[in-house]
C-alpha cells in the first residue's frame, strides 16, 4: 500500500499533471466569462438580426402538452430545443476562437524570446583531450583527470 501511495505522490508531483490541473481550473473560470459574452453580448445581437433576443424560444414541438379540463398539465410537451443548440454552438465557436487567439499570441511571444536566445554565446569551455570532460577554456590542468593541458 505504501508503494502505491508513493507512486501516486510521484505522479501528482510531476509538473505536467499540476499544469493540467491549473489549466482545467482556469478553463472552468474562463467558461463563465465566455458564457457571459455569448449570453449578454453575442446572443442579443444575433437575436436582434433574427427578430428575437432569446434563442431558447426556438423549438419544434414534437408532441403537444396534454392538460385536463382545469388547465393542469398532465404530460409535458416534447420539443426539440434547437435554439439552445444554436447557443451551444455559438459558445463553442467563441471558446475556440479565444483559445486560438491566446495560443497564437503565446506562440508569437515565444518566437520573439527564442530569437533572443539564438544569439551565439562566447565559448567559455573546452573538452579535455584525455578524459573528454568539459572544463573551463582557460584551464591548464583538467579538474576531472588532473592531466596537464597544452596551451
Amino acid at each position: 500500500m505504501k508503494k502505491i501511495i508513493n507512486e501516486f505522490k510521484e505522479f501528482i508531483a510531476r509538473g505536467n499533471v499540476l499544469d493540467l490541473a491549473v489549466g482545467v481550473m482556469i478553463g472552468a473560470a474562463f467558461q463563465s466569462i465566455i458564457n457571459s459574452v455569448v449570453n449578454d453580448l453575442i446572443s442579443p445581437i444575433i437575436g436582434a438580426i433574427m427578430g428575437s433576443m432569446d434563442f431558447s424560444k426556438y423549438t419544434i414541438v414534437l408532441r403537444s402538452a396534454v392538460s385536463d379540463d382545469a388547465g393542469n398539465i398532465i404530460k409535458e410537451a416534447v420539443t426539440l430545443n434547437y435554439g439552445n443548440f444554436i447557443t451551444t454552438i455559438i459558445n463553442f465557436l467563441i471558446v475556440a476562437i479565444c483559445i486560438f487567439t491566446i495560443v497564437k499570441i503565446f506562440n508569437a511571444i515565444h518566437k520573439k524570446t527564442n530569437k533572443k536566445e539564438d544569439v551565439e554565446q562566447p565559448v567559455t569551455t573546452k573538452i579535455c583531450p584525455y578524459c573528454k570532460s568539459e572544463i573551463d577554456i582557460s584551464a591548464t590542468r583538467c579538474a576531472h583527470c588532473t592531466s596537464n593541458l597544452e596551451q
